[in-house]
C-alpha cells in the first residue's frame, strides 16, 4: 500500500487527496471566468433594458442603459454603440464617458479621441478639449497646420465663442502657416467677430496670396462687418481683374449680391459659371435658390429636378421642390417630397411642415404618427420630433397631451432656451398664467441677453397683465439686441398701446407689417385703429388680411370684436 508522503510526515492530519488539490485549483481559476461571465450577463442585461427604453421613447434612459453596459464590459463595440446612441440623442455627459471607455479599450482608434474631444468642448472643458484635439492634430500624417482646415466642420457644429477660443489656441504655435490662419479666421467670422477674421485672412493672403480660399473669407468678413458696398467691390475686383476668374470668385460675388438683393446680378454670375462649367452642381443648386427667390417656380422646378437627378445636394434639391408643390397647393406631392428629406439642416423643417399638411387635411393622428415615426428612425431629431409633436397637439387644442410630451423635451434639454419658451407658451394657451409668466422669467434670468426671451416676457406682459412699465422696459432692451426683428417691433408698438399712445403704437405696428405679414400683427393695428376710430382703415386692413390668411383664428376673432355685425 502506497502511502501519501504528507500523512506519513504529519500524523493525524487529514490526508488531502489529488481530486481535492485539482478541484481547489479549478475553483480558483474559475472564478475569474465566473466573474468575466457575471460582468458580460450584466452588460447583456443593461443592453436589452436600453433597447426596451428605446421602444418607449424613453432616450435618456436607453442612453443610461447602454452607458453602464460599457462601463462593465470589455467589448469596444458596446462602448462604440453607447456611445453613438448617446450622442445621437444629445445626451453629452453619457455620450463622453462611454466614449472614454472606447477610448480606453481602443487607444489608437482616433474616432473615439474625436469624440472625447468634441463633447469635452461641447459640455464647456476647453483645456482637455484643447489637449485632445491636440492629440488628434499630431497623430495624422499631413502637417499640423494643413489638419486644422479639416476641424472647421467639426467646431462649426459647437459653440461658436467656445470653437473660436479653440482654434486660436491650436493655430498659436503656426505663425507662418496661411492654414492655420485661415481656419482661425473662419471660426472668428463665425463667433462674429468680422474684425479678427478680417486681420487672419489678409495675414493668410500675405503668406499664400494664390489660395483663393483666404480671399473670400477677407470679402466675408467685409460683409458680416455691415459694409456691403465693400464687400461686393472686392469680390467683383477679384472677378474682374482677373483673365481668368476663378468660379468661386464668382460664386461668391453672387451670394454677396443675393445679401444686398441684387438677385439679377447674382444670377449674371451665376449663369457665366454654367456657361464654362455646365457640370457644376453648386451653381445650379444657387441659380435654383434664386428663382425661387425671385418667384420663378417653373424654373426653380426644373433646376430643382436637374439637382436632384444628378446626384448631388439631394436634400436641398427635395425640400425646395416639396416647398414649390406647398406653394402650388399640391398638397399630396408636397407631404411626399418632404418626407423624403430626411437629412441635412432643413430635416427638421420639412418633417414638421409635413405634418402640418397631414393635420390640415384632418388626418391628426397620421400626421403624429409620421413625427414619432421619423423621431424613431433618425435619433438625431428624436426630440425635435417630439417637440414638433407637442406643438401639433397644442395646435389642435389637445392641451394635456402636449404638456406631457413638453415635460420630457425639458428634461431631455434642460439647457435649451426654444424648449423653455416653448412650454411656456403652451402653459399661456391653457390659461395658467401665473405658470407662464414664472417660465418666461426663468428664461430672462437664464439667458439676459436673449431678444427672444426677453421678448416673450415682455409682450406677455403687455398683452396679459396691467404690468406695462415693466414691459416696456424689457421690449425696450430686446430692441436694442435686434432693432430690426418684426416681432419685437410689433411688440413694441402692442405696449405703446396698452399703455395710451395710440398714434405711435400705430406707427410701430404698420412698420412690423410692412416687414413681416403676420395675422397677429394685422389684427392689432385693426384694434388700434378702432381706438382711433378710423373704421374704414380698419376695415380695410382687416379685409386684406383676411385675403392673405383666410380662417384665421385671430382675425375672425377681431372681428367679431370690432365689426360684429358683419359676421
Amino acid at each position: 500500500m502506497i502511502r501519501n508522503p504528507a500523512s506519513e510526515a504529519h500524523p493525524g492530519r487529514p490526508v488531502l487527496r489529488t481530486i481535492g488539490l485539482l478541484g481547489l485549483l479549478l475553483a480558483l481559476t474559475a472564478q475569474p471566468a465566473a466573474a468575466a461571465e457575471s460582468e458580460r450577463d450584466s452588460a447583456t442585461a443593461h443592453i436589452l433594458q436600453a433597447e426596451i427604453e428605446l421602444e418607449r421613447h424613453e432616450y435618456k434612459a436607453a442612453s443610461e442603459e447602454y452607458r453602464k453596459a460599457a462601463e462593465i464590459s470589455d467589448d469596444v463595440e458596446i462602448a462604440k454603440q453607447a456611445t453613438r446612441v448617446a450622442y445621437s440623442y444629445g445626451f453629452n455627459d453619457d455620450a463622453l464617458r462611454a466614449a472614454e471607455r472606447w477610448l480606453e479599450l481602443d487607444e489608437q482608434n482616433e474616432e473615439p479621441l474625436l469624440y472625447v474631444a468634441q463633447l469635452q468642448l461641447r459640455n464647456g472643458d476647453l483645456r482637455d478639449a484643447r489637449r485632445n484635439f491636440r492629440r488628434l492634430l499630431e497623430d495624422g500624417e499631413d502637417p499640423v497646420d494643413e489638419r486644422l482646415v479639416t476641424l472647421i466642420p467639426f467646431l462649426s457644429e459647437e459653440d461658436p465663442e467656445d470653437a473660436d477660443w479653440l482654434m486660436r489656441q491650436l493655430a498659436k504655435p503656426y505663425k507662418d502657416s496661411a492654414s492655420a490662419h485661415y481656419a482661425a479666421g473662419v471660426m472668428a467670422l463665425q463667433a462674429g467677430d468680422d474684425e479678427e477674421a478680417r486681420k487672419r485672412a489678409e495675414r493668410a493672403i500675405e503668406l499664400q496670396s494664390e489660395w483663393i480660399q483666404p480671399h473670400l473669407l477677407y470679402a466675408r468678413s467685409l460683409l458680416l462687418a455691415g459694409d456691403h458696398e465693400a464687400a461686393i467691390d472686392y469680390a467683383a475686383r477679384m472677378v474682374g481683374d482677373s483673365a481668368d476668374p476663378d468660379p468661386e470668385a464668382r460664386l461668391e460675388l453672387a451670394i454677396m449680391y443675393l445679401s444686398a438683393e441684387r438677385d439679377d446680378d447674382a444670377l449674371s454670375q451665376v449663369n457665366q459659371v454654367l456657361l464654362e462649367q455646365p457640370a457644376r452642381t453648386d451653381a445650379l443648386r444657387l441659380m435654383a435658390i434664386i428663382n425661387f427667390r425671385q418667384d420663378h417656380l417653373d424654373a426653380a422646378w426644373s433646376d430643382f429636378q436637374d439637382l436632384l437627378a444628378s446626384g448631388r445636394y439631394p436634400m436641398d434639391a427635395l425640400y425646395y421642390l416639396g416647398r414649390i408643390a406647398d406653394r402650388r397647393q399640391q398638397y399630396d406631392q408636397a407631404v411626399a417630397l418632404y418626407s423624403q428629406v430626411i437629412s441635412g439642416e432643413n430635416a427638421a423643417t420639412a418633417q414638421r411642415r409635413a405634418s402640418g399638411i397631414m393635420a390640415q387635411q384632418g388626418e391628426e393622428e397620421k400626421a403624429l404618427a409620421h413625427l414619432v415615426k421619423f423621431g424613431e428612425t433618425h435619433p438625431t431629431q428624436a426630440i425635435e420630433m417630439m417637440q414638433a409633436r407637442a406643438q401639433l397637439l397644442a395646435s389642435l387644442d389637445r392641451h394635456a397631451e402636449a404638456l406631457q410630451l413638453y415635460d420630457r423635451v425639458v428634461e431631455y434639454r434642460p439647457d435649451s432656451e426654444r424648449v423653455a419658451l416653448g412650454k411656456a407658451e403652451l402653459l399661456l394657451r391653457m390659461d395658467r398664467l401665473d405658470e407662464a409668466i414664472s417660465m418666461y422669467r426663468n428664461a430672462v434670468k437664464r439667458w439676459p441677453d436673449s431678444a427672444m426671451a426677453l421678448n416673450a416676457l415682455g409682450y406677455t406682459l403687455a398683452d396679459r397683465t396691467d404690468r406695462h412699465r415693466e414691459a416696456a422696459r424689457l421690449i425696450k432692451k430686446a430692441l436694442e439686441l435686434e432693432p430690426d426683428s418684426p416681432a419685437i417691433v410689433d411688440s413694441w408698438g402692442w405696449v405703446l398701446y396698452r399703455q395710451g399712445e395710440h398714434e405711435k403704437a400705430l406707427a410701430e405696428l404698420r412698420r412690423a407689417y410692412d416687414s413681416l405679414k403676420d395675422p397677429e400683427v394685422a389684427a392689432h393695428i385693426v384694434e388700434v385703429l378702432w381706438k382711433l376710430d378710423r373704421l374704414d382703415e380698419a376695415q380695410k386692413v382687416l379685409e386684406d388680411a383676411e385675403l392673405l390668411f383666410p380662417d384665421n383664428e385671430l382675425l375672425e376673432n377681431i372681428r367679431a370684436r370690432v365689426f360684429p355685425e358683419t359676421r
